[in-house]
């Protein structure tokens, strides 16, 4: 091996953690030269194995062939959010996070989309290890994420941090499905000593929303070659609203009805109790070389969110099926006939023939049963549930000293990971069964079960380059499933009145029957082999080439290329191309629900059915397959003169992507065929929708990372600039069958294509002194489509979209240290309480808040404002 003074330590140490997975391969950030030993051998030998990043690294590695973002746990927490989410999409100007307030069980976990991708297109790790996936599908996904079933970020709390890498850049050739967009790798906090506890709190401009966090980390020793890190969190926050009244409820008050609610519907952030969470790692040193590690987390919560808002005098399926022409009455005596009762008035509950029903001192009163007896005021559905989620890993790693497996380094891990979300319903019916209906219920549950078990392997071979070629090569097994358990009885259930037109099942989520139950299982295989060299002083080149085999739909084989040509001390070039995919999940192969979404403005049901039900082939679905991507990326660093800046062009092509289909209204053909094929409440199910590889696109963009420090006002000044632009363009649609609407309609396209900003930014400013410090950020994001209750309409039937208004919004934070162990922290999200885009008239001069919110709901900023917090941190 030649040795020389110019080292490159992420282009020879990095080859090891990109085989073995214990760290994030080449996007970590530098090697931590640990003084174990003065001797050339140990040093080589550190070399080789402890690659891990370096708080005092720039946030993008210039010695990496490929663009990657890392973020110390230290900058972490300068965030008023407590949200492993809004903490990283805060510093990353390419990912991005929607808050979309009313979105099933998207609230319940809320989908990422970094570079413009799907949720489930970034491979997210834990210590270089595969995370599994939430339970969660969202149903609702804001166009992009619709049908998304990603990772739940949100459980990993800040304080369990060293650092957070982010690679923006394919790697499903080096670690398999779901990179196509990037990997975002946690690494966990692996001190033997020493800890801290911080306590926050803090609340929105507009009083709600308050937050109240605790959390703490310490480190242990195990024996005198170990460690122990434990971190653990609780936190509790209120839900927000930025609502009026809606219209129609103003209509019902100014008629005299005084059951209306102050607000029938809210949008804002959900409630979340009880949110706690406790991450755990160790590591302890075997001797002659070899290492144990494990690590896991037990993390749970209860979430609480809205519902759209159910109208007394026409909510199909509940009080009328005629558009409030008359109120739907049950009759519960079929010897005793009920009045029909026509609703030709602004408050049904004042007519005279609705008295006649409501009355309980007459036959016909005691027979004859309308819901506004129940709800006079009408009902807002509550939506939530409990998300619980575990996960354990356990491995060890060294280097075989003897035979011929000698210096051949390895890493041998099994990994195991369950998220359970269990649904709960309040403040809703179910209809089918009158007057016996609970109004509480519990629509059951999704399990998401993933185990993972992995060998991977390096070594150093002469072969007369600059440096040893790095042959990496390993295999890896996988089992996912996903259950369904059926929900309580009355959730699902058909009751005695669905005959005369009330629908089945609790009110805005029906739970999943006994039939709808069951686990889902599949298993896949992995081999790769991975080869890194400095094949001269200025050339750094890479390949990487996997194979994987899935018992479903067949295997699938990627390749990476990378490379580094280094100009001078100062300049460099790099540049990637590669191939990559992502498999279907196994629950949005398998999953049915219905749901209630809006649909040009009126509430209706939508059943989602596997792609392979005979329905959703009669419409044009198929068998899932997975998605392929080519990419290719190229840019430019400069690391001189305090300045250390990147720029990187990417292109990402993704055919057959997978995504729920646009709602299909049912005709009256397909209701007959629904029933045939043993569907029930067909009446009450206006449309369907399944999982469909039915699209391509191709995403571009460029990001661009500056960092300079320097000294200043008698202290140390460090100043950061990210920039992102980004464009998605969906380059086809399938045709679906002859007399069928489009799977992928207009409504999904332009969501696909405009919904996100193209331009995104971020600067900071860093500033520390002695005793205090201080951080401020300015975010910029460029202009959007304003979407409202997810109605993107057409020329002929316009929506609710509009060109939304780019926005500034400003970050700032002030510390003080009253010792070297103690600090109190003061600061606010959106200072200066920057508005998003008000909800304004459509082009059809409609009012855009008829459905009682303030602001368009795809805000890239979020429509909750400004939020000012405190934060005491002990440090021991």
């Amino acid at each position: 091996m030649k040795h020389n003074n110019k080292y490159h330590p992420v282009a020879h140490a990095v080859k090891y953690a990109i085989a073995t997975t214990f760290a994030l391969g080449i996007v970590s950030g530098a090697v931590v030269a640990q003084e174990t030993s003065d001797t050339a051998t140990k040093e080589q030998k550190i070399e080789k194995i402890a690659v891990v990043g370096s708080r005092s690294a720039p946030r993008s590695i210039g010695d990496s062939p490929v663009p990657v973002d890392i973020i110390g746990g230290d900058e972490l927490t300068k965030s008023g959010s407590s949200d492993m989410l809004n903490m990283i999409t805060t510093t990353v100007p390419s990912l991005n996070v929607h808050s979309n307030p009313i979105s099933d069980a998207a609230t319940l976990v809320r989908p990422a989309n970094l570079r413009g991708l799907s949720a489930d297109s970034t491979l997210i790790l834990t210590n270089g290890k595969r995370r599994h996936k939430a339970s969660v599908i969202a149903f609702l996904g804001g166009g992009i994420n619709d049908g998304a079933q990603g990772a739940d970020i949100s459980v990993i709390p800040g304080i369990a941090l060293k650092q957070v890498e982010i690679l923006r850049d394919g790697a499903a050739a080096q670690y398999g499905s779901d990179a196509i967009a990037g990997v975002i790798n946690f690494v966990l906090k692996d001190a033997a000593d020493g800890g801290s506890f911080e306590v926050k709190h803090g609340e929105y401009y507009e009083g709600d929303g308050t937050s109240t966090e605790y959390a703490a980390n310490i480190g242990m020793p195990l024996t005198d070659d170990g460690f122990v890190n434990i971190s653990a969190q609780y936190k509790n926050s209120d839900a927000t609203s930025r609502s009026v009244q809606r219209p129609d409820a103003l209509g019902f008050i100014a008629a005299g009805n005084n059951f209306i609610a102050p607000l029938t519907q809210i949008w804002g952030s959900p409630e979340i109790k009880d949110d706690i969470t406790i991450f755990v790692n160790t590591g302890l040193d075997l001797g002659n070389g070899g290492q144990a590690y494990m690590f896991g987390n037990y993390s749970e919560r209860d979430v609480t969110g809205g519902f759209y808002y159910r109208n007394p005098h026409n909510r199909p399926g509940v009080f009328s099926n005629d558009g409030g022409e008359t109120l739907l009455v049950a009759q519960l005596d079929p010897n005793i006939a009920c009045p029909t009762v026509n609703i030709t008035t602004g408050n049904v509950l004042n007519q005279a023939d609705y008295a006649l029903i409501a009355d309980p001192n007459t036959p016909v009163g005691q027979n004859c049963f309308a819901f506004n007896e129940l709800f006079p005021g009408g009902f807002t559905p509550t939506f939530g549930g409990n998300v619980t989620d575990t996960a354990l890993t356990a491995g060890t790693k060294g280097e075989f000293k003897n035979g011929w497996l000698k210096d051949i380094m390895y890493d041998f891990s099994g990994s195991v990971g369950r998220n359970e979300s269990t649904y709960e319903m309040t403040n809703t019916v179910n209809a089918s069964l009158g007057p016996d209906t609970p109004t509480e219920f519990n629509p059951g549950k999704y399990i998401q079960l993933e185990k993972t078990f992995s060998a991977d392997f390096v070594k150093f071979v002469p072969a007369g380059l600059y440096e040893d070629l790095t042959v990496a090569f390993g295999a890896q097994w996988t089992e996912e499933s996903f259950e369904v358990v059926s929900g309580d009885v009355a959730s699902f259930t058909v009751g005695p009145y669905v005959d005369q037109g009330f629908s089945i099942g609790s009110n805005g989520f029906p739970g999943f029957k006994p039939e709808d139950a069951g686990v889902y299982t599949r298993r896949n295989y992995a081999a790769y082999v991975d080869m890194e060299a400095e094949m001269t002083e200025e050339l750094l080149l890479g390949l990487a080439l996997r194979y994987e085999d899935y018992d479903t739909f067949g295997d699938t084989t990627n390749y990476k290329i990378t490379g580094q040509y280094r100009l001078n001390d100062d300049w460099a070039l790099r540049g990637s191309t590669s191939t990559g995919f992502r498999a279907p999940t196994v629950g949005q192969s398998n999953v049915s629900n219905v749901q209630t979404n809006l649909e040009s403005g009126v509430l209706v049901d939508s059943a989602l059915l596997p792609p392979t039900n005979p329905i959703s082939l009669q419409l044009g679905g198929k068998e899932l397959t997975p998605e392929e991507s080519t990419s290719y990326a190229f840019g430019v660093v400069y690391s001189g003169n305090s300045f250390f800046i990147t720029l990187d062009y990417y292109n990402i092509e993704v055919t057959d992507r997978i995504s729920q289909s646009s709602k299909i209204n049912l005709t009256d053909d397909d209701r007959d065929d629904l029933r045939a094929a043993g569907v029930r409440n067909v009446d009450s199910i206006q449309q369907v929708s399944f999982f469909t590889n039915d699209f391509d696109t191709t995403t571009q963009g460029i990001d661009l990372v500056a960092n300079y420090a320097m000294d200043l006002l008698n202290g140390r000044s460090t100043f950061s600039l990210a920039y992102n632009w980004n464009e998605t363009e969906v380059d086809r649609i399938s045709t679906p069958p002859e007399g069928r609407p489009a799977i992928t309609g207009p409504d999904k396209v332009s969501r696909l294509e405009n919904d996100l900003p193209n331009h995104r930014a971020t600067l900071s400013w860093n500033q520390s002194w002695d005793d205090w410090s201080f951080f401020a950020r300015a975010n910029y994001y460029g202009e959007y489509q304003g979407v409202h209750v997810d109605w993107v309409g057409s020329p002929e039937e316009p929506g609710t979209e509009v060109n939304a208004a780019a926005k500034v919004t400003f970050d700032a934070e002030v510390s003080y240290y009253f010792t070297d162990n103690i600090m109190l922290s003061a600061g606010a999200q959106n200072l200066f309480d920057a508005e998003p885009e008000k909800l304004q008239l459509t082009q059809a001069g409609v009012a855009n808040n008829e459905f009682g919110g303030k602001y368009y709901e795809t805000s890239p900023m979020g429509i909750n404002g400004g939020y000012y917090y405190i934060r005491a941190t002990y440090k021991f």
